[in-house]
């Protein structure tokens, strides 16, 4: 399956091979903003069989073709022009679109739901945080580990572990709004009287959710670990 064991962090064992991201999001286990952890302890804080977890992803990784893209193999730049198009853009895209959802959920089914009425104030909050968030790194952080790649362009004035800390500490306000939206909703899931348009926003929000973890996990636990070696590299 790997050499990797129960002592390696979460984030490694799906840095290694992404596919297993779903896993660890069928148990609740927290890969991106808690992906420091080793699997042991995260085994441990979910109450979780660690020898049933190396086999769950035993299974995974003999199910799952040969197809992960190895991003701590490929270049920076290429890694950050992934996060741009796969996360940004969705991002930009998706907010929006699930905030009118969700809006129009609250008003109708506010009353008999009041819960939906927060997760619309949530979600509005997520978005704000979000969008000033992908500002600061497309126009900061971005162009500073480009330039540390390439050797052209305006490098960041001192150490770029600044501004990646300030990344990090939003990465986990943004993964706090998620676990709360998921905790109003009993994990996204619709009652018995949610029309359509209320199951197809409770179903964007679970999508968003898994986005997001992936989203922060290529961003904290390979993107950030390898701008930072390679600053230290070159001082």
């Amino acid at each position: 399956m790997s050499e990797l064991s129960l002592t390696h962090t979460v984030g490694e064992w799906v840095t290694a091979r992404p596919s297993r991201s779903r896993v660890f999001e069928r148990f609740g286990i927290d890969y991106c903003c808690g992906g420091k952890r080793s699997l042991e302890s995260a085994c441990a804080a979910e109450g979780i069989d660690p020898e049933r977890m190396l086999a769950e992803l035993g299974a995974s990784d003999a199910a799952a073709p040969e197809s992960d893209t190895d991003w701590t193999a490929e270049p920076i730049g290429a890694l950050v022009d992934h996060i741009l198009e796969a996360h940004h853009a969705r991002l930009r895209h998706e907010l929006p679109r699930l905030g009118a959802m969700a809006q129009k959920v609250a008003k109708v089914h506010g009353e008999h739901h009041p819960e939906m009425v927060e997760v619309a104030g949530v979600l509005e909050t997520l978005d704000g945080e979000l969008m000033q968030h992908m500002f600061k790194e497309e126009r900061i952080l971005f162009p500073a580990i480009r330039a540390l790649e390439t050797g052209s362009g305006e490098r960041f004035p001192g150490s770029i572990e600044g501004p990646m800390g300030v990344m990090e500490h939003e990465h986990d306000v943004a993964g706090q709004l998620l676990e709360r939206m998921s905790v109003l909703t009993s994990t996204y899931t619709p009652p018995e009287d949610a029309c359509n348009t209320f199951r197809a926003l409770l179903s964007g929000l679970r999508e968003l959710e898994v986005d997001l973890h992936e989203h922060i996990h290529e961003e904290n636990n390979v993107l950030f670990p390898r701008a930072l070696a390679l600053e230290q590299a070159r001082a």
